[in-house]
């Protein structure tokens, strides 16, 4: 057995069982080893996770010899995989931690205090707290009681208010050979807590208690088991028949057994009445067996509480009554929430009649419906799927929504209605393929049949989704609830690397499919040729042998307009001839005169209102950015990238980020970084912004988070959504030594005198068709069709 680093054997194993949580795990991880107190081991059970909860374990395992990873060959449970970390666990204390829960700074050092101050019992309970997924913060309802219980080390025959306790695994530190001992282990199924919780309970011969708050108990969204309806519920009863036999192997015991008894029941009837635990069509079943338990297990002597008709019901076995009360409880409840849904959508209830019929009608199976950055025309992942399907499926037939102001930007022919017409309505209500970049409308009503695909529209640097809790200054007027109600109509969620994946699950913790395809806007990357390129910058009119530059800033949510924090003319007028610099603002905010006026004069091009950013990026030599998505796009074309980030701190402040784009780490940085204007300046005079340190570092950054984008990404969608292929029949993507992206053209040098100016106007509209909008508009719905990544809804 593998002894603790240091030689000694640890004073905690934490054991951490893991499946499908890889949004929560590095937290959770780093809550335990980035304790104060280090001297402990920590077990991570692998369960045969498919999502990327291996990689992440692996990933902390080779920085912290205290992690140990158990990959186990086949999915257990969450009982089977404690007990495979507690059988490899060789400390004093064995404590169990769930992989979406995390310790809070100073736990693990207040328990160690408390149990050396006890004399180190053999069972410790420690208080916790219920984080919402709302950012709401909740303490138990246990701490008084561990505080008054906090000067004692008796066990449950001097003081049996300790059985009322939260019976939970995680809640406690064991000491490892009274665990082992007593022979206590975890059983197959849901409620595995029960047993061991309240077996360890009442054979502790002394029990501490701390009433500080140790752990935060995470209440997401969705995903946790004892909020999923279904028959697994009845795993209850052979978890309390276990805890029963325990008893009945030890006569001792018995002066325990009423109140465990009574705890017993409460829970049972809890389950029955949570309309998350047990359904409708399964509670007749669930209550004879809980009647069965009540008559079989009830002590001699033993008096229900007063006043809870469920002890009573069970005892007669009468549902009919029960089923009566809940349902008159039920009915109050869901009279009171229409009479209020009426009296607010009184009229949008009328308006949506139309809607309302045409859902009635069947779906129709050749017919998808596409959107892109709210009806701003056709760009994006869905205007690549929807060229994919063209060829590959050919029997669906797309429609584009489209607001009016931008129907003219769409390819000649194109199908495509303008919302809240009759016939959005109608195709709204009947077609069996949703493909949208953002979400659709609140008032779009998911159909059963229905299939809505988020492609989404970048690679989170900036926090996302209810990640976005904790900023106001980004999450301003966000109604969160109403954000999760959007994402739960899902089906799909397409995703570029397992990064995104990583974080979707968490800011947006609702039941759809991870999709790692790769972006279909992104196969462009890989299938242009030079050919397409040069025609690109001719189009642009980049002037033949100029190197371009495009500078592509994010926008800001602590201000409401672009203000550059660049001097433009004075960095344009430094690159000289050889190179020129195309600029493009974040569509959420309007033209800017100044940049209008810089493009007049030929210092520069503003491709603000160019549709299609991968077209910009195809015709650009080099990206500089600060914050922006483009840049993980931009990394598919193994180009120069250069980060310009002078208010680095501003931002990571009040937006929130994933990870540290400035620590210069292999995968965090994609090139070189500067901090000020001269510093940017000197990158470019120095040619350090295309120097062999800058491409080690988007090399890393390519590994990182271009995995899946080979040119196939749109194939991919189009096999998995509209031809029904499963996932795993999908073709793996090329590893990224065989690639080929797109080539920049050699620069020639053109003779230009320092300075050279642009002839004619130099402010570029949109292409393939008729020119892009510039309207005056200004603040957040003006622009088009940016790479950058803006909130999903």
């Amino acid at each position: 057995m593998s002894l603790h680093p240091t030689g000694a054997r640890a004073r905690f194993s934490v054991v951490v069982p893991v499946y499908k949580v890889q949004g929560y795990l590095r937290e959770c991880l780093d809550s335990v080893l980035g304790q104060s107190f280090r001297d402990l081991e920590v077990l991570a059970v692998d369960d045969c996770s498919p999502d990327g909860c291996g990689r992440i374990l692996d990933e902390y395992a080779a920085r912290d010899p205290r992690l140990r990873v158990l990959h186990l060959p086949r999915n257990g449970g969450l009982g089977p995989a404690r007990n495979a970390g507690t059988a490899q666990a060789t400390g004093e204390y064995l404590l169990f931690l769930d992989s979406d829960d995390r310790y809070l700074p100073g736990a693990l050092a207040s328990i160690d205090r408390r149990l050396t101050a006890a004399g180190d019992p053999e069972l410790l309970v420690f208080d916790h707290q219920r984080s919402y997924w709302w950012g709401e913060v909740v303490q138990s309802r246990y701490g008084a009681q561990l505080a008054e219980a906090a000067g004692g080390t008796g066990g449950v025959r001097e003081r049996p208010e300790l059985l009322s306790l939260f019976h939970v695994a995680w809640n406690k530190a064991y000491r490892r050979d009274f665990y082992t001992g007593t022979g206590l282990s975890f059983e197959p199924g849901l409620y595995e807590d029960v047993p061991v919780a309240n077996e360890a309970m009442v054979c502790a011969a002394r029990v501490a208690c701390l009433p500080r708050i140790c752990v935060d108990y995470r209440q997401r969204h969705l995903g946790a088991i004892t909020r999923s309806p279904g028959r697994r519920h009845f795993d209850i009863f052979p978890q309390y028949a276990s805890l029963f036999a325990f008893l009945d192997r030890h006569p001792e015991l018995d002066g325990v057994r009423p109140l465990l008894f009574e705890r017993m029941v409460a829970h049972l009837l809890f389950c029955l009445r949570h309309p998350d635990r047990v359904r409708p069509a399964d509670r007749r079943a669930y209550f004879g067996r809980a009647s069965s338990f009540y008559h079989r297990y009830r002590p001699d002597g033993f008096r229900p509480p007063a006043g809870d008709r469920g002890f009573r019901a069970l005892a007669q076995g009468h549902y009919a009554p029960f089923a009566a009360e809940l349902r008159a409880r039920r009915g109050a409840s869901a009279v009171r929430g229409r009479l209020g849904a009426l009296q607010r959508g009184g009229l949008r209830q009328a308006r949506r009649g139309y809607y309302a019929l045409h859902r009635r009608l069947p779906l129709r199976d050749d017919l998808a419906l596409y959107s892109a950055y709210w009806g701003r025309g056709f760009a994006c992942n869905p205007a690549a799927v929807h060229q994919e399907a063209h060829r590959r499926a050919p029997q669906v037939h797309g429609v584009w929504v489209v607001s009016p102001e931008y129907a003219a930007s769409l390819p000649p022919g194109t199908d495509h209605v303008h919302p809240g017409s009759r016939r959005y309505w109608r195709l709204l209500a009947r077609a069996r393929y949703l493909v949208n970049n953002v979400n659709w409308p609140d008032s779009t009503v998911k159909r059963p049949g229905q299939l809505h695909v988020m492609t989404h529209h970048g690679t989170p640097l900036k926090r996302m989704g209810l990640d976005q809790l904790p900023y106001p200054a980004s999450a301003r007027g966000t109604d969160f609830h109403r954000l999760l109600r959007r994402s739960e109509r899902w089906d799909i969620s397409v995703t570029a690397n397992p990064h995104s994946s990583e974080h979707w699950e968490r800011a947006y913790p609702c039941a759809y499919e991870d999709l790692p395809a790769g972006y279909p806007r992104n196969d462009r990357y890989v299938r242009a040729d030079a050919d397409e390129v040069a025609a690109l910058r001719t189009r642009l009119g980049i002037p033949e042998g100029r190197t371009a530059l495009l500078y592509a800033p994010t926008m800001r949510d602590y201000r409401e307009e672009f203000v550059p924090l660049l001097d433009l003319e004075r960095f344009a007028e430094s690159l000289g001839d050889e190179h020129l610099l195309l600029v493009r603002t974040h569509y959420f905010y309007g033209p800017d005169e100044e940049l209008r006026e810089l493009a007049e004069r030929g210092l520069l091009l503003d491709v603000s209102a160019h549709p299609r950013t991968e077209e910009l990026c195809l015709a650009a030599d080099g990206l500089i950015t600060d914050y922006s998505s483009v840049m993980f796009d931009y990394a598919n074309l193994d180009r120069p990238l250069v980060i310009y980030a002078p208010d680095w701190e501003a931002y990571r402040s009040a937006r929130g980020v994933y990870f540290d784009l400035l620590s210069g780490r292999p995968g965090e940085t994609p090139g070189a970084v500067a901090r000020t204007e001269e510093e940017l300046f000197a990158l470019f005079r120095t040619g350090e912004w295309r120097g062999p340190h800058s491409d080690a570092l988007r090399n890393a950054f390519r590994e990182r988070f271009c995995p899946y984008d080979d040119g196939r990404a749109a194939e991919r969608v189009v096999r998995r959504v509209f031809l029904g292929e499963p996932a795993e029949n999908l073709p793996a993507p090329l590893p990224l030594s065989v690639r080929r992206p797109a080539p920049p053209l050699p620069a020639r040098r053109t003779g230009c005198r320092a300075g050279a100016r642009l002839t004619g106007s130099a402010t570029v509209q949109g292409l393939s068709g008729s020119p892009a909008r510039r309207d005056g508009s200004s603040g957040r719905q003006a622009g088009l069709f940016p790479g950058e990544l803006a909130d999903s809804g």
